[in-house]
């Protein structure tokens, strides 16, 4: 485990990474840049980031997407039902997509970077995303366990899919997202009571 005082700076030095690609694109940020947005050395990146500029990349990816899931399960930690949790689930995290400057110029400029930690990420996000969604089938009538695993894994494989990509619906139009829940992510669960 990483001390707090450790982890405190390892932050700073991913959040002076993140304004500094935000302000010149990953190309032109430098660790001299990084060390100046970050108010550390260099020395103290390469204490935290031995790897230096790649591996720090790669955990500003990771962070970026900590973070992104942390501020999801904010936004709909007060939703009561499964409809309500999925529906504000996709209209907040499209927006928190678009809205993920860094993210979105490192996929601009040097996509190559997302790829290695979005794929080691991908299995353990499915599994946060199907745990958190399991409660939910619960009460909306899925009694047996492994049905609702099942469903909670059907969903959860659905709701990142059209976070990024979301086909003929707009994410930004609640009635459109209410289609989208009810007549094909909730309908392709069957019968609920299983």
């Amino acid at each position: 485990m990483i001390a707090p005082a450790r982890l405190e700076v390892r932050e700073r030095i991913l959040e002076g990474t993140s304004r500094a690609i935000c302000a010149g694109g990953v190309r032109q940020t430098s660790l001299t840049e990084i060390a100046r947005e970050s108010g550390c050395s260099r020395a103290t990146i390469y204490r935290h980031f031995p790897g230096g500029r790649d591996e720090l990349l790669d955990a500003l990816v990771a962070f970026e997407h900590r973070r992104f899931f942390v501020r999801l399960g904010q936004a709909v930690e007060s939703a009561t039902t499964l409809e309500e949790v999925v529906e504000r689930g996709l209209m907040v995290a499209h927006r928190a997509l678009l809205e993920l400057e860094v993210l979105q110029i490192v996929l601009r400029e040097q996509p190559e970077l997302l790829e290695p930690t979005l794929v080691r990420a991908s299995q353990p996000t499915l599994q946060l995303v199907a745990d958190f969604l399991t409660p939910y089938l619960a009460a909306h009538g899925v009694r047996d366990e492994a049905t609702r695993a099942a469903h909670a894994d059907y969903l959860a494989r659905m709701v990142l899919s059209y976070m990024s990509a979301p086909g003929r619906f707009d994410l930004t139009d609640a009635e459109q997202v209410r289609d989208l829940v009810r007549c094909e992510l909730l309908a392709g669960l069957g019968a609920h009571g299983q």
